[in-house]
Formats: C-alpha cells, structure tokens, sequence
C-alpha cells in the first residue's frame, strides 16, 4: 500500500509506476482505492462509474478498469454533502455523518470487492488518501491504515520534498501512528525533487537512522508528464496562484509558439476537467483555465467542461459576468465579425442550452427552471437515474468544427442525469445530432431509443456533446483544432503533429523507466514479499 503525508504528494502517480513496473515484469496486476473523493471519473464496461485515478492506474497495470478498483466514489455536490458512488451505483447524497454511520455496510463492500481482486491478480497495490496521521479523522477512517490492516499490507509512505519540510512530513506522520502502524510502515520515498539526488544523502542517513525505515527511492520532479495525477480536488478549490501555475504548465512544447488560444471555464464543482488533457499535449496549443470574466479575453476556442452541479455552475456564470461575455464572443454585436466556437461536455452542453429544468429535485427544489446561456436550441430535463455507459459513436454532420471527418470513429463514455431535447418538444423529433451512437454498454432503460448524442447549431461553431473523451481520438482532436485555425488569417496551416501527440500509453511506459531508474525495486519486492 502507498500511503502519503498528505493529499497530493504523488500517491496516485506512484501507483501507477509500480503498476506498470510489475506488470512489465511479468506480474497480473491491479490497482485499488477503496474510498476517493473525485470529480473525475470514468465508465466501466459493466456501466460502474469509478475514479478517473484508478482508470489510469489499471491502463498501467495492463488491466481492463473495473468497479471493484475503486468500490467507493464521493463526488461532492456542497460543501457538507456528497453524491456517493457505491460499486460503480448512485447509492444517494449524504453529509458526513449519515455516510459514517453507514460504515459496517461499507467496510463489507470494500472487503469483497478487494477480495475479488486478489483472487485474480497476484499482485494487488492499493493507493491510500490524504495523510494516515488525521488524528481527527482516524477514528471510523474507510482508507488508509484501516485498509491495511484489512489487507494486512506492508505500507511504503509517500512525502512530496517540493513543497517543503518533507523530513518533518515523514518523521511527524510516523510519529504520529500507533505503534501497530507504524511497524507496517516499510519503507519511504520522497516524491518531486528537483536536482542532484545525491545531495540528498545526509538527509537520506539521518532519516533511516532516526526511524529505522529505510527510504527505497527518491523520485524526481516531472515537468512535463501528461498524466493525471491525484484528483481529489475540484479547480475551484484551487487559488488563482494555482490556476497561473496550471497555465503556465499547460503547452507540453515549452519553447513552442502559442498556434490557439484555447479558454477553458473552471466551473464550481467542475467533472471530468481531464477531457481538456489531449488537447495539452499538442504543439502550440495553450490550454488555460478562466474564473473571471477580465481573464477570459479573444480566445480561438471556448470549451465549457462537465459540472457536478450545473444550476449552481449557471449561477456562478452569471453572477461572475463570464456569461455575458461569453455570450459576446460568440454572438459579436458587428455582425462582419466571425464569432468565437465554443464546446460544451456534458455540464457544459446542458449549460450550452436555452434552459435547465429540475422537476424531480436532482440539483434544486423540485420545479426550478434556469435559463441556460441560450447558444443551442435544446432543453435539459433532469432526472433521478444517472445515465453510466461506455460509447462507441462516429462523427455524423461534418460542419464548422468538425469539418472533414464525416464517419471518424470514436470512442468515449457517458455520465450524467436527464436528457437535453429540442426546446419545447413533448416527443423525441428529430435534432441536429453530431454524432451518431454506435452502441452504448451498460445502458439505462432510458437512453435505450436515442440513436444520436449532442447538438451542432447551424453555423457549426457551437458543439454539445454527453461524451467525455471527445479530444481523445487524434483524428477528430486534430479535425476540430484545424477548423478553427482555418478561422485565423495569420497561419499557414496546422502542425503535422497535430492528432498525433503521444498517448498515455507512452507516458506511462516513460514513469515506470524514472521509477526503475530512482526506486530499489528489489528492495519493494522485498517488502512486499515477491
């Protein structure tokens, strides 16, 4: 088990280099979180919603992603309340408390689900959450110590040097442990250093001989690896400091030219933000995030990501004047002015729309309807079931932003609650659909009649789309950043990358060489008992 000193010191990542550095020696494999707080998340082929974390984690591991790697999935919705995934199902919105005093239940799942996976692989690495020294939050915890007992697993303890006192982060979390803990802990790495390891070494000695556990490895800081890292926390807990470091990072090409501008919409409680990624890793593409309407400026393209909470998303739209000005680029008042495309994914295709009703009190009192941004002709009408499948789909109508690739397949996965018709329709006539659904797995009831998904208005410039992953196939990513910079005048053409930027896949193979290179990974093997 990878436990850290705190959230976001690299646990997820560092599972996901033993995943793969065990798979490529021969090991089966598996991933697993019992509990994540997460806005990102991902299908599985069974239509269990699960953390997008263990979705790359199992990608590394050679695994095809499941449910039971994450049997337990928090999506908050408020600050006290959560939309609780329970192996891969909506088990309902709860505080903390309700959740807590639900915990027999809930260690049983988690049980079988772990025992599932052991049973299958001979190796399973389980990822922990935030620091296991929560004296706070210790008592009733669903994963971190609790889990390794349950597993009863050797714990490697993860701390980030880049922020800062990472020897105190390690010393005070073992400190801190009972000593039945403590005694679990078998080794340390310290995470995201910068320069000579070497230097490193007098901190390294009086640290093995102060506690007695050895450190297997110090990794360093990777700049430029376009893989999603711990997910715990929504943008809009992030600072604007935070938000300028992201763009700053954004253009995988650093001595690259900006090509696009690309304004992406960091919307409270926003989902999925990992759907912008492909689009990163292209040359001269810079992807930025925008939470005020004096930041967003001309950008060749708007892109609006999923939300867990679309009518307070509206809200926040408004309030912020961000939608007014949106509204301004892509309706300019000189008419001779080409306006600006702009996508909405899921949240973002519902906020796209003329309105937002809730006649079941997904999100609000049950009867409220919210004006949408009234860039597309569709209405969304929530509903009580959640919509959970993978997609196949193709391309449909070759207009504006996806000029040229009539028939593209593509791959990607829905999650979301309702459905977005045309405004003021009582039937299911027909719409402009973009793209035409191949078959949906895992399915609801519901959705079992719809043929098409999204919405392209008649310039083709604005897009709504269900599927998340839309940017992920190079022909259709490439299609739609070439038609928008066929709209500039002061280009030539698109880069021959374009479309063909480096997977996840390679991204991943490049983590486990650092990891083989900087981990004592027959000191790991050691520890756990290979």
């Amino acid at each position: 088990m990878i436990q850290g000193t705190a959230s976001n010191v690299g646990k997820s990542l560092l599972v996901s280099a033993l995943c793969r550095v065990f798979h490529a020696d021969g090991l089966r494999v598996a991933p697993f979180k019992s509990q994540n707080m997460s806005l990102n998340s991902f299908v599985d082929a069974d239509g269990g919603e699960m953390g997008r974390a263990q979705v790359v984690q199992a990608m590394a591991a050679g695994v095809p992603p499941h449910s039971d790697m994450n049997p337990i999935l928090l999506k908050p919705e408020a600050d006290f309340r959560s939309q609780v995934i329970v192996a891969g199902k909506v088990w309902g919105r709860m505080g903390f408390r309700e959740y807590r005093s639900r915990r027999p239940e809930l260690v049983g799942i988690i049980h079988d689900s772990l025992a599932r996976l052991r049973a299958r692989h001979d190796l399973v690495i389980i990822e922990g959450a935030g620091s296991p020294a929560e004296i706070n939050l210790k008592d009733g915890e669903l994963v971190n110590m609790a889990i390794a007992k349950m597993a009863d697993a050797p714990v490697i303890l993860a701390g980030d040097i880049d922020r800062g006192g990472v020897f105190a982060h390690l010393v005070g979390t073992l400190e801190l442990l009972e000593p039945d803990e403590r005694a679990r802990v078998r080794g340390v790495i310290i995470n995201k250093f910068r320069g000579d390891a070497t230097l490193l070494r007098p901190g390294l000695d009086w640290f093995e001989a102060r506690t007695g556990v050895p450190v297997v490895g110090v990794m360093p800081y990777l700049r430029d690896l376009s893989i999603p890292d711990e997910d715990s926390l929504s943008l809009e807990d992030r600072t604007s400091n935070a938000l300028e470091a992201l763009d700053a990072a954004s253009m995988s090409h650093p001595g690259s030219t900006t090509i696009l501008d690309v304004a992406a919409i960091a919307l409270p409680h926003m989902s999925n933000f990992d759907d912008l990624d492909p689009l990163k890793r292209e040359e001269g593409v810079r992807v930025r995030w925008v939470d005020r309407a004096a930041d967003l400026g001309s950008p060749d393209l708007i892109i609006i990501p999923g939300t867990k909470t679309t009518v307070a998303a509206l809200a926040w739209l408004k309030s912020s004047g961000l939608a007014g000005r949106i509204s301004e680029l892509v309706h300019p008042r000189n008419v001779r002015a080409l306006g600006t495309p702009i996508i909405g994914i899921c949240g973002g295709f519902q906020i796209l729309g003329e309105a937002v009703e809730d006649n079941d009190g997904v999100e609000a009192p049950a009867g409220t309807r919210v004006a949408g941004l009234g860039l597309l002709a569709v209405t969304t009408a929530f509903a009580g079931e959640k919509t959970t499948c993978l997609v196949r789909a193709q391309v449909r109508d070759p207009r504006g932003l996806l000029a040229g690739v009539r028939g593209a397949d593509l791959t990607g996965y829905e999650i979301h609650m309702g459905q977005t018709l045309p405004t003021g329709a009582n039937t299911n006539p027909p719409i402009p659909h973009p793209f035409t659904i191949a078959s949906r797995e895992g399915r609801t009831p519901s959705d079992r009649d719809q043929t098409g998904d999204g919405c392209l208005d008649e310039t083709g410039w604005i897009l709504g789309t269900y599927l998340h992953g839309i940017f992920d196939t190079g022909q259709v990513r490439r299609a739609i950043l070439a038609a928008v910079l066929s709209r500039r005048a002061d280009t030539l053409g698109p880069p021959a990358s374009w479309g063909q930027g480096t997977g996840i896949e390679s991204q991943l193979d490049r983590l486990a060489t650092v990891a083989r290179a900087s981990l004592d990974i027959p000191k790991i093997r050691e520890i756990v008992g290979l």
